[in-house]
């Protein structure tokens, strides 16, 4: 077995892509609205998020402008300061609230970000360049937001309205990947209506599917809500915990084999898709964590082993970088994703699914896998805006 650290010949093209910011003043830094918090239940990880891209993004390129959705949907100025924003004592930080609102531009041609305060004039705060929305869950990471920016013709990172809306929906995710002939795994949706009122036929299709059962929102991240379930007595009391989080949800078939990542990057100027180098995920006390859910995401470090690069064998790795960067295509993903893999002695490499906004602090997967194919954190951050102000928005 050998560590593999260049991204597979035809699949990676970073070393290539331009780093200059495109704009007729040198001097003239591009404004770049960070965006985080929402209202979904993985605000506080957003949030962690956008401290870390805070600490590390070029102030020489770009000019940032913080802003916060609180956990009621409200639109502030928050703090430039990343140490704010990150985890600590086990707690994740949150948005406060404010009496001064943000309200982006909602016309084309007007790129004006402007300040509501009660009993005072509306004032212009910045032209906005590029939108970075470090959004996760509902309400931000699932084509909500997108269509808002795609509605005031602003530009920003990461896929668009259908693409974030399949990588947020896990029954539809699935059907697009098995249409492109995508390897996946058995699996049995529970659609909101069914439960409450055909259990006992929910139940006899989810007992087709063996076990342990992995029962999970459809359409949520971060490990929130999931179950790992070796009995099929604990099945209502899974389900249930789901629904706490969406009235939908997934039940998926335990699969036996090596949890692998692969983080997948836009190409430039039309260029295809460009994958990392995979990376690896073991739980390694499965005493307190049966698999690797939001306490060990999250608060358990020490419960996890996190390997970038996988050891895994040059075919088996240029293997993984093309199922990524076809999953990637088959969404029609745009600037970064990661996706979800297991490897399997009997199945080869199965999909499970892909995340249109991963988890971005410097010690997340998705940084870490770039950082090992050569591309640090701070380039990584350049590319997404670059790949932003590339593209146009509307149809395309």
């Amino acid at each position: 077995m050998s560590h593999h650290t260049e991204p597979a010949s035809g699949v990676d093209s970073t070393s290539s892509a331009p780093r200059s910011v495109p704009t007729s003043d040198a001097a003239r830094r591009i404004r770049v609205v960070v965006l985080f918090g929402g209202r979904s239940g993985e605000h506080g990880i957003s949030v962690a998020t956008a401290g870390g891209v805070l600490g590390a993004i070029d102030r020489s390129k770009y000019e940032v402008v913080p802003v916060g959705i609180t956990p009621n949907g409200q639109w502030v100025i928050a703090a430039d300061e990343p140490g704010r924003w990150a985890i600590t004592d086990g707690k994740v930080p949150e948005v406060p609230a404010s009496a001064a609102e943000v309200v982006l531009p909602l016309t084309v041609g007007d790129a004006a970000l402007r300040v509501l305060e009660p009993g005072r004039v509306p004032t212009v705060l910045a032209d906005v360049g590029v939108v970075l929305p470090l959004l996760h869950g509902p309400y931000g990471e699932d084509g909500t937001v997108q269509g808002l920016l795609e509605f005031a013709d602003t530009r920003y990172v990461g896929s668009g309205v259908l693409a974030s809306a399949l990588g947020m929906d896990k029954h539809f995710m699935k059907l697009v990947f098995a249409g492109h002939g995508l390897p996946i795994g058995p699996y049995a949706v529970i659609r909101p209506g069914d439960w409450p009122v055909r259990r006992d036929v929910v139940r006899q299709t989810v007992e087709t599917l063996g076990l342990p059962l992995f029962v999970k929102p459809a359409r949520s991240g971060s490990s929130l809500g999931i179950s790992r379930v070796v009995s099929l007595d604990d099945l209502d009391a899974a389900v249930e915990e789901a629904r706490e989080h969406d009235p939908k949800v997934m039940v998926e078939a335990g699969i036996a084999g090596r949890e692998i990542e692969c983080a997948v990057l836009g190409g430039r100027g039309g260029a295809r898709p460009r994958a990392s180098v995979p990376g690896e995920i073991v739980v390694t006390d499965e005493t307190r964590h049966g698999f690797y859910d939001y306490e060990a995401k999250y608060f358990d470090e020490a419960a996890v082993e996190l390997t970038c690069p996988a050891d895994l064998p040059d075919d088996v790795v240029k293997e993984v970088q093309e199922i990524a960067v076809r999953t990637f295509e088959a969404i029609g993903a745009e600037g970064l994703a990661r996706v979800d893999m297991f490897l399997t002695p009997e199945d080869g490499v199965l999909v499970n699914e892909i995340n249109t906004m991963p988890g971005f602090t410097p010690f997340s997967m998705y940084p870490r896998m770039w950082a090992a194919s050569g591309m640090s954190y701070p380039e990584l951050i350049d590319e997404l805006v670059q790949l932003a102000l590339e593209r146009s928005t509307g149809l395309r």
